[in-house]
């Protein structure tokens, strides 16, 4: 997880806590149990009080654009919030896996170029991509394989693990990395018989 985002969920997490904490220790002073309790000091809600009177509900009841809006608001703050909840789930892509000694690294992109021509260059397979994700310490390798025509997709597996998981495991040590292959068939174009 990038420092940015890291720091913008702790911001995030903060606010949101410092808001609900406000919130309910304003609304825990209404009660009589709570208010009892509380240092004679303290600011505090009256417990009687009305949130909305009468003359400033029907105020609100005359106006059309506030439902609009608040629905409208409310809608907003749940798609931000979904696509925070999604940003915080899906895998990140790696861009660079750091070496044994400060300051030298290995791009994440590069690692993944090599290791799908190695994948390319096993018996059977026609086409291959590969993509990085995770963190630097935990690595996950998402393989796809586009088999040819004589392609057998166990022969092309045992292949594919000798040769460039076994090579990318080893650049990548001691980080363990996870594979997931993905193998699918070239289509070919229908014959016409006449």
């Amino acid at each position: 997880m990038s420092r940015l985002r890291h720091g913008t969920n702790r911001a995030v997490l903060l606010g949101v806590g410092a808001v609900l904490l406000v919130s309910g220790a304003a609304l825990a002073s209404t009660t009589g149990l709570v208010r009892d309790r509380l240092p004679a000091q303290w600011p505090r809600l009256p417990a009687g009080r009305t949130w909305l009177d009468g003359e400033a509900l029907g105020h609100w009841r005359d106006q059309g654009w506030w439902p609009a809006l608040v629905i409208a608001a409310l809608s907003v703050g749940v798609l931000l919030f979904l696509w925070w909840g999604w940003a915080q789930v899906r895998p990140e892509r790696l861009r660079e896996l750091p070496l044994g000694q400060p300051g030298v690294t290995l791009s994440g992109p590069a690692l993944a170029a090599a290791m799908a021509e190695r994948a390319e260059s096993v018996d059977g397979v026609a086409r291959a991509q590969v993509t990085l994700l995770g963190r630097p310490r935990r690595l996950r390798a998402r393989v796809t394989l586009v088999l040819a025509a004589d392609g057998r997709p166990e022969a092309v597996l045992r292949d594919l693990a000798r040769r460039a998981v076994a090579e990318v495991r080893a650049a990548a040590a001691p980080r363990s990395v996870e594979v997931d292959a993905r193998l699918t068939v070239r289509q070919h174009k229908a014959r016409r018989l006449r």
